[in-house]
């Protein structure tokens, strides 16, 4: 059954279906060779995870999101990053990884990101003298922070099919997080100097960008809310979640008044639409994860890799080699919900800690968004910058060595994967 699952997965794939159907379509096609299991046995596995109560943040933290960065907050927010990295070498290419910093306490999403920072931001940054491939790399590579600072998504999936605690990755997101921001404002900075790039050179407006930053300051507090309601065991991740709707919907209403009925039925639609998304993998994955279970190749890839990789160090190398292909190929959910099942039982045998091995998952998988051949935030920088993929992939050269450091970080210095106990 499993070898008829991937040969369809994978030629579904080549013919440009979604991950989703190529799995559904692969999983049944692979029972349907088998004398001992019925298409009811698919059914069940399409049902059950729909099923997960924690699945209920999703929607509420995308709808949250929606209802913050929508109105005149998101706007406020880059005026603010500006403010604060604009008048350094570099610093219309730094509001891009600032502005993603920010965004990513809110709404937890790359492609969100790399499309609504986007769209304001390189335009601006053109006008000012910046390369276009440049911009668009930048906000591509810059967008994956969002993934990692909390609240996450991509984490909450990892949680699901992991069973780690969402409160632990959320916490254990934060530095990974604030390094490759780090990190990427470092690329932006040389790359100015190096190509002179213009800056701002007037004085700083030290009560304007005071005023705006008392003005975002809900925004900002968000993540730092969730991870105190987190660490002290106030409220569970669903309940931060549903928490977060109410919490953006008095500040719009109360404090920035731009809360419309259109609006809020626009985020609702997008909650709506991203939900299923997510969903429809999710059920899929289980499915070809039940098939790949009854035929044991979990259990045949720890035999196989035990016998040729006897060391930790070995172990997390062959991980993040197989993590950084897939991602390269394979959206970021869909690689999370079909690699976490196969990595689990060899993390647990070589001592691998699964909140360490969830962070390094999606450090990885945040490198292939913005990698060729099918990088999703690499094709809207690409888009919204009007240049070549070719351009913008160069361009992102110094992107890349950022993002492998910090891999290479989180992969074997234990440590900094920070622990909530």
């Amino acid at each position: 059954m499993s070898t008829i699952l991937i040969a369809v997965f994978f030629l579904m794939l080549v013919l440009s279906f979604p991950v989703s159907h190529a799995l559904i379509i692969g999983a049944t096609l692979g029972v349907m060779t088998s004398d001992h299991f019925s298409l009811y046995g698919i059914v069940q596995q399409l049902f059950l995870p729909t099923q997960s109560f924690p699945l209920i943040a999703i929607p509420f933290f995308v709808m949250a999101a929606e209802l913050m960065m929508n109105g005149t907050l998101g706007r406020n927010l880059i005026d603010f990053a500006t403010d604060l990295v604009g008048r350094f070498r570099g610093g219309h290419a730094q509001v891009s990884v600032l502005g993603s910093t920010l965004f990513g306490g809110v709404s937890g999403s790359a492609v969100a990101d790399a499309t609504a920072l986007g769209g304001m931001l390189i335009p601006w940054q053109v006008r000012a003298g910046y390369p276009p491939a440049f911009c668009g790399a930048t906000i591509a590579a810059a967008s994956t922070i969002d993934i990692l600072i909390p609240p996450s998504i991509p984490l909450i999936l990892y949680s699901l099919v992991s069973n780690a605690s969402i409160g632990a990755l959320f916490f254990a997101g934060i530095l990974p997080g604030l390094l490759l921001a780090v990190g990427f404002c470092a690329v932006c900075n040389i790359s100015a100097r190096l190509r002179g790039f213009p800056y701002e050179k007037a004085p700083v407006a030290w009560g304007q960008m005071a005023k705006r930053g008392l003005y975002a300051m809900p925004a900002l507090l968000m993540p730092v809310l969730v991870l105190i309601a987190l660490r002290f065991g106030v409220l569970t991740p669903t309940e931060i979640s549903t928490s977060a709707v109410v919490y953006a919907m008095l500040v719009s209403a109360f404090l920035y008044r731009d809360l419309t009925w259109t609006r809020v039925k626009h985020s609702i639609y997008t909650a709506g639409i991203a939900t299923g998304v997510v969903m429809l993998l999710i059920m899929a994955s289980t499915a070809a994860g039940w098939i790949l279970t009854l035929d044991q190749i979990p259990e045949q890839f720890l035999a196989w890799a035990g016998s040729h990789f006897n060391s930790q160090f070995s172990v997390l190398l062959l991980m993040n080699f197989m993590m950084l292909v897939a991602g390269m190929f394979i959206d970021l959910p869909a690689a999370i919900l079909l690699l976490t099942p196969l990595f689990i039982p060899l993390a647990n045998t070589y001592g691998i800690d699964l909140v360490q091995l969830g962070i390094i998952m999606v450090v990885n998988l945040a490198i292939g968004l913005y990698s060729p051949p099918v990088g999703t935030t690499l094709f809207i920088g690409s888009m919204l910058s009007k240049s070549g993929i070719g351009q913008v992939v160069k361009e992102l050269l110094p992107f890349y060595v950022v993002g492998l450091i910090v891999l290479a970080m989180m992969s074997y210095v234990p440590a900094l994967t920070l622990r909530m106990h």
